[in-house]
């Protein structure tokens, strides 16, 4: 067993494939390829996880990042062989993903609750658990549920890419807290931020 208690795997939920890079429903994918980039690491296929793995170095310990390649309707298959794996229990994950609950730009950290339909997150609950921490990067709503999916899967306009990104660099101010197992100040630092 590890002597870390605080999270030790970042998942980014996301869909494979160039079609689906600049959509909203990757917006898991951008965080951990923006913590990756700042990290200096590099992303490997690894198919025993059905996914891209990479790790980098956090006071003191390590930190692997996964990417499911699965679809996000089967993120949770990547997880589960990841974390039988690594030994990695389920509150030292921090999962993020798009959430349409959230106004655009808007990015808060979260503890279990349920998948608001959200389905990388409902594969995660039948695989693995539902008790880790979530980073619910808010992709804004439609107005409709009807509009939902096509809303989720089709290009991001650039304005609201750059709010996105901007609240990924505020979320990622928070990793030494996250990774110490200090989620109080990660969340305070992250959601009382002017």
């Amino acid at each position: 067993m590890s002597k870390h208690k605080g999270i030790r795997l970042i998942v980014g939920l996301g869909n494979p494939g160039e079609k689906h890079e600049q959509t909203r429903h990757n917006a898991g994918f951008w965080f951990v390829n923006t913590v990756a980039a700042r990290e200096s690491a590099t992303f490997k296929h690894e198919t025993k996880f059905k996914g891209e793995v990479a790790h980098f170095s956090c006071q003191g310990g390590k930190i692997w990042l996964l990417k499911p390649h699965t679809y996000m309707n089967h993120s949770g298959e990547s997880l589960r062989s990841f974390c039988d794996f690594y030994k990695i229990p389920s509150e030292q994950i921090l999962v993020a993903h798009d959430e349409i609950d959230l106004p655009n730009g808007e990015v808060k950290i979260k503890w279990s609750g349920g998948h608001g339909g959200h389905n990388g997150l409902r594969s995660i609950f039948l695989h693995l658990s539902k008790e880790f921490w979530r980073l619910r990067i808010g992709v804004g709503h439609p107005g409709h549920k009807d509009q939902v999916v096509g809303y989720v899967l089709n290009k991001i306009n650039q304005p609201d890419r750059a709010e996105i990104d901007g609240a990924i660099i505020d979320a990622m101010n928070t990793l030494v807290e996250c990774v110490e197992g200090d989620m109080e100040t990660a969340i305070r630092k992250l959601h009382t931020k002017d």
